[in-house]
């Protein structure tokens, strides 16, 4: 599967494997878990982040990996959101420094 990342005017596919999205599920169960505990968004916490929000704090963490040359990592990250909300194929990241305005579309 593929999730189309959109940070200002730059586009890029990560690919995601298939097995990622099988295997990684312990990983995706640990995050949910610690998601849980409540998320500090931006400049709001946030104490029980929803299906979207969540997605949006991970949308956080492949922005970050991005911007540090770390592809393992932000295709993980790709793989929860694939799992999680299947129906999002593209992510609009905003570079305000504000993740609650991630776009999954």
């Amino acid at each position: 599967m593929q999730l189309r990342i959109q940070i200002n005017d730059t586009t890029r596919d990560i690919d995601v494997p298939d097995f990622m999205l099988a295997e990684g599920e312990d990983f995706f169960a640990q995050m949910d878990q610690d998601m849980n505990k409540g998320y500090q968004m931006s400049r709001k916490w946030v104490d029980q982040p929803d299906q979207e929000q969540r997605c949006q704090i991970v949308a956080d963490k492949i922005l970050t990996a991005l911007s540090n040359g770390n592809q393992k990592s932000g295709t993980l990250m790709a793989a929860y959101i694939l799992k999680r909300m299947p129906q999002v194929r593209e992510v609009h990241m905003n570079t305000e420094g504000d993740m609650q305005g991630h776009e999954l579309i």
